[in-house]
């Protein structure tokens, strides 16, 4: 019979930048590790504007070429569609019947991000898998019975979460009665970044934006925020604290001169990552070459302790870079105190600052340990997939 197929539903050409196809590329090469047919498809009806200059250009071309280049860097070329709801429903990749019949003929569909809107030829088999990697949102909806999220969660057969927390003591999400979501992290391959040359530079680093005013949502009166510069300004005197040293580098996607003149005031280095983020060997090139991380989680995760944790940073840690992060939770569910470091107050992450700094080399072991032990792919994606009974 050969091996299970499985379909990873997924957003790269949507969101066309490296940290998310290695997000991707986690899943895809760490379930083909299991013994699995894997085949990657978008088909989340969603113009590909980030990839277009003008109106007129073709974009679900450009989708389809920017899939086969991400695939074919990790050895999926060929098993992958493009499926362009968005206009005329062309089939890119394979034929329209090809993927029609894997659709038929897959073990589970996963639908990653819970950014795919469910089609019929999706759950038909009821084997279409909800995969959310940005809790709160959701939860929040459900909990105020919004019908079309009931009406998008209904089609799949099991429901999981980064939200790690999610139904435990202190977390303030609220909890769903009527859909079961189970917890999950970020798969790594560790291979994909323990196996770098690259010695570690002088700066605690991270990659992501500065301000992003939208996804706001308000709950039960008190509004949650979405965008990281809230949270940056608790800690923005942080490079004083430490006197410079190490360094601190925030490479940004998106950010203007008040902003930049605001960090570098503070003692912050700031770069621009698309410098480096469109391609996934620079991106990894930058990891690897950091000294470590220190960053912040968004508020909504922060003030409902969800547990939720960085794919980006599990990417770090396997790289054997400590990290510094902001809590969330996740201390509940991962262990902290050597190579990941949890901070509520900017005296916390200095302190945590000042304990990688004394002990360089013991801290970057346990970085890589614990990435071995908590997000190697083998071990995540085992583990959810028999939690689904496949």
């Amino acid at each position: 019979m050969g091996p299970k197929k499985i379909v990873l539903l997924g957003m790269m050409s949507k969101i066309p930048v490296a940290g998310v196809v290695w997000q991707t590329a986690h899943y895809l090469e760490g379930l083909r590790r299991l013994g699995y047919d894997v085949y990657y498809v978008e088909a989340h009806a969603r113009t590909p504007t980030t990839l277009m200059s003008t109106e007129q250009d073709d974009g679900s071309a450009l989708a389809a070429t920017f899939i086969d280049r991400a695939c074919r860097r990790f050895g999926f070329g060929g098993r992958w569609a493009y499926h362009a709801l968005h206009d005329d429903g062309r089939v890119y990749g394979m034929s329209e019947a090809e993927l029609m019949r894997l659709y038929g003929s897959a073990h589970a569909i996963i639908n990653l991000h819970g950014g795919t809107e469910p089609r019929p030829e999706h759950y038909a088999t009821n084997r279409l898998v909800y995969l959310e990697t940005d809790p709160v949102q959701l939860q929040i909806e459900l909990s105020e019975n919004r019908p079309e999220t009931i009406a998008f969660l209904e089609p799949h057969c099991a429901f999981f979460t980064f939200g790690e927390n999610y139904g435990r003591p202190g977390c303030g999400l609220p909890v769903s009665d009527r859909f079961r979501f189970l917890p999950t992290r970020q798969p790594v391959v560790t291979d994909f970044w323990a196996d770098s040359d690259i010695p570690p530079g002088d700066a605690l680093t991270t990659v992501g934006n500065w301000e992003q005013p939208h996804r706001e949502v308000v709950f039960r009166g008190e509004t949650y925020h979405w965008s990281k510069h809230h949270e940056f300004m608790k800690v923005i005197d942080l490079p004083r604290r430490v006197g410079g040293r190490p360094r601190f580098e925030l490479a940004l996607s998106s950010y203007d001169d008040a902003a930049e003149r605001l960090l570098r005031g503070h003692g912050w280095d700031v770069r621009p990552a698309l410098a480096f983020s469109m391609e996934p060997d620079p991106y990894r090139a930058y990891i690897a070459g950091s000294l470590g991380e220190f960053t912040v989680a968004k508020d909504q995760n922060v003030r409902l302790r969800s547990g939720w944790f960085s794919d980006r940073s599990a990417t770090y840690l396997a790289a054997g870079r400590p990290v510094v992060t902001q809590d969330t939770g996740f201390g509940d569910v991962l262990p902290t105190g050597a190579g990941l470091f949890a901070f509520r107050t900017v005296d916390e992450a200095t302190a945590a600052v000042g304990a990688i700094r004394e002990d360089y080399t013991a801290h970057a072991r346990a970085a890589s340990d614990l990435a071995a032990e908590y997000f190697a792919a083998d071990r995540v994606l085992g583990d959810l997939l028999r939690r689904i009974g496949t």
